[in-house]
């Protein structure tokens, strides 16, 4: 173990960057002294903590990196290569520095003889990406998991194992999972029939699309897999929908949703709906948050409520977020009473089911800083 002093020394960032970096969710401590308050980190961490610095070097967000160390560990290099190679096209000007701590980035994962694993990677089990599989789920059950995420696919051609819903198989559930950097959604509905090591699908959102076409009855469905192909069809088998899985290794999203405990407020999402599509917004064209439209913010009120600010003097503990973002969030949670939690002003904020912890989504927050 590494005490916060040794990491920042190791890694070049300073103590209080470090203490950011948890508060973000982005590089958090292995432990915490539960009397002290001081953070120690593993040893695999320093090397994180050196790849952090980098990229914040090269100007590249924090969304950006959460993904980037994600699927630092992973075998499937593309979404790191299509991370690196999106944050270049969007540089203006003055890339030379830029380009000089990607290209270090590059060379460190071109040359790794040995995969960097994390305490989260290396308690988690093995994952099987390639196998023959048959399993029975609800489809109702399908349905709503599939409602609750497909609103955060991804839709960039740069980052094409963005563009589907990851299925997860593991220990009679399946996890559906779907991210486009600035959003994050999970969805999780009960499976038999599956006994093997955990599996991971990533389907296609086209493909996606049509298995929730067929989900219009109250009977279970069948999910067959057979290496990288993938078929769902209904009880009586009159009906199917199949294809091939993309050839891309989904980003670690365990590692994502792992986040310090935030404040939580129960909303009335009806009256947190009519007060966002009115009330006060700002400006964002800054693509690098995920926010070229207009962003709410959001403001914790003496007596533990969230409103929207309406002035442009910011508390510190503000929250920026997308409006229409945040709006296709509550509509996918599907209910009429939801917990948002909010941690500090940079980590991202979670919109929660108060009777199903197992399907949320997290939200990037838009920098309200000039």
């Amino acid at each position: 173990m590494r005490s916060i002093g040794e990491t920042a020394l190791d890694s070049g960032l300073s103590v209080s960057a470090l203490r950011f970096y948890d508060g973000a969710g982005v590089l958090v401590p292995v432990r915490v002294d539960p009397a002290s308050g001081y953070r120690w980190y593993g040893p695999e961490q320093v090397e994180e903590a050196r790849l952090l610095a980098r990229l914040r070097r090269a100007g590249m967000p924090l969304a950006d990196i959460r993904l980037v160390l994600a699927g630092w560990a992973g075998a499937d290099t593309d979404l790191v290569r299509g991370l690196l190679r999106a944050h270049l096209h969007r540089l203006e000007r003055g890339l030379s520095d830029a380009r000089s701590e990607l290209s270090a980035v590059r060379a460190l994962l071109e040359h790794r003889e040995n995969p960097m694993s994390t305490p989260l990677a290396t308690a988690a089990t093995a994952v099987t990406t390639a196998a023959t599989a048959r399993l029975t789920l609800s489809a109702p059950e399908l349905a709503a998991a599939l409602d609750a995420v497909r609103f955060a696919v991804g839709s960039d051609p740069e980052l094409p194992v963005l563009g589907g819903i990851l299925f997860d198989i593991e220990g009679g559930a399946l996890r559906v999972v779907a991210t486009d950097r600035y959003r994050l959604a999970v969805a999780r509905t009960a499976a038999t029939g599956h006994t093997g090591p955990r599996l991971q699908l990533l389907v296609p959102a086209p493909l996606a699309d049509a298995m929730r076409a067929l989900l219009s009855e109250d009977a279970p469905v069948l999910l067959t897999v057979d290496g990288d192909r993938v078929a769902l069809e209904t009880e009586t088998a009159d009906r199917q929908a199949a294809g091939r899985c993309l050839g891309h290794e989904f980003p670690d999203y365990r590692r994502l949703v792992s986040l310090p405990a935030g404040r939580r407020v129960l909303v009335d999402v009806p009256a947190f709906r009519a007060a966002l599509e009115t009330g006060p917004v700002r400006p964002a064209e800054r693509e690098q948050d995920g926010a070229t439209g207009e962003v709410s913010v959001l403001r914790l009120t003496a007596d533990g409520a969230v409103s929207l600010a309406d002035d442009d003097a910011d508390d510190p503990a503000d929250v920026g977020l997308n409006r229409a973002f945040l709006l296709d969030a509550l509509a996918a949670a599907d209910r009429d009473r939801l917990i948002l939690e909010l941690g500090a002003p940079k980590a991202p904020v979670a919109i929660r089911r108060p009777d199903d912890e197992e399907t949320f989504s997290l939200l990037m927050p838009v920098r309200l800083d000039a």
